[in-house]
């Protein structure tokens, strides 16, 4: 049994089913989402589906940038580099989709009775010996194994941790949002840094444009218009920025999604207990500051299905769950919290208010050469390796 039917929770069931186990997945959203915002599929994550044979390419089209980088409010830029010295050092470039699209592409990889939208899974009882979830709407559902992928809020995280410290709110709150692209092309993966807030660009596989943009409040901060207040604090920015909000202006309302920051407060004990195992944003919530949180998510659905025993039919199998979860946490715990913390770390700087302290900032990103930035991404996009290869 699978709690949630977002890029984890499907990315898991995939590669479960493909390893010959009987699959249910639990969504409580009535249907699958047809807005969103984008997600970039970085080389560590399109490794870990091409070891479940996924071709996210090939599902769901590649956006491929030009260029990546780093800008001032007006324009000038901090740090750019052609995304072919990427794809040279890892073998593959990042690619950008839709995210209602490539969970799309995820569940149509499964069988159509494996998914239950509308369920609501309120509790699992007997979670270390024979599962049973427990929904709103009935019936309760046995499992031999219960992968809880309820996202960044997740009950049941709450339910077996109680004694976690929680949710920590990293200061900012965020816009996304989807918009066709204008004229001329924009080929380019920015994000620009101004005093305290920030807006990302980047082209999508369908010829959109996902937008992203973070500012420093109070936590619970709202606007009546959230499009008016995107206007307000950058219509002034660089080009494409403000025929980019003319076109956010005209979306509905309820397509530029608003949500204030989080990470978790600390690591958990462990990302399993009894026959559950946690991953995503319900085992390691992180900040979006390095583009990692769906690609870790797609890491751990991997490594999961990789540890334990192929079919889930026997009680030969079934006994062999427990060890196979501890072995899931030992794989994953450590690097998921270092990219954890690292992305909280990052995140500081894009959150600069002072000028001066803005300032030395900018100076010290255009000052460091694109060599030594490429190093400091190898950890993130060679780290994904199958346990016992």
């Amino acid at each position: 049994m699978v709690v949630g039917a977002g890029i984890g929770g499907l990315t898991a069931a995939v590669a479960l089913y493909r390893r010959g186990w009987r699959v249910t997945v639990c969504e409580r959203a009535t249907e699958p989402p047809a807005t969103g915002a984008g997600i970039g599929l970085a080389p560590n994550a399109l490794r870990a589906l091409d070891a479940i044979g996924l071709d996210a390419a090939y599902a769901v089209g590649s956006a491929v940038p030009a260029s990546m980088g780093l800008r001032r409010r007006d324009g000038t830029w901090l740090v750019r580099e052609a995304t072919a010295a990427m794809t040279a050092r890892y073998g593959m470039p990042p690619i950008a989709v839709a995210r209602p699209a490539f969970t799309a592409a995820l569940a149509a990889a499964l069988p159509p009775a494996a998914l239950r939208y509308g369920t609501t899974v309120t509790g699992v009882d007997d979670a270390e010996g024979c599962p049973t979830v427990r929904t709103a709407a009935g019936p309760d559902l046995p499992a031999d194994l219960v992968v809880a992928a309820d996202g960044i809020h997740s009950p049941l995280r709450c339910t077996f941790f109680p004694a976690h410290p929680g949710l920590h709110y990293i200061g900012e709150t965020a816009w996304r949002c989807l918009v066709d692209a204008p004229e001329p092309e924009v080929t380019a993966m920015s994000e620009t840094w101004g005093r305290g807030e920030r807006f990302g660009i980047t082209p999508l596989s369908d010829g959109r444009l996902y937008l992203y943009a973070t500012a420093v409040v109070p936590a619970g901060t709202r606007w009546s218009d959230a499009r008016a207040e995107l206007r307000r604090r950058f219509g002034s920015w660089h080009d494409p920025i403000p025929a980019l909000l003319e076109r956010v202006g005209r979306l509905d309302a309820a397509d530029v999604l608003h949500n204030d920051l989080h990470d978790l407060a600390t690591p958990l004990p462990a990302l399993h207990h009894g026959r559950i195992a946690w991953l995503g944003d319900a085992a390691h919530a992180m900040a979006p500051n390095l583009g990692q949180g769906g690609c870790q998510a797609i890491e751990d659905a991997v490594v999961l299905a990789h540890l334990l025993p192929a079919g889930s039919t026997s009680d030969a199998v079934a006994d062999r769950i427990p060890s196979a979860l501890a072995a899931y946490t030992a794989a994953r715990r450590t690097r998921t919290d270092a990219v954890r913390v690292r992305a909280r770390r990052a995140g500081r700087l894009g959150a600069v208010r002072n000028p001066l302290a803005a300032a030395a900032r900018d100076l010290a990103v255009r000052a460091t050469p694109n060599s030594l930035a490429r190093r400091g991404l190898d950890d993130l996009f060679t780290g994904f390796r199958l346990p016992g290869r």
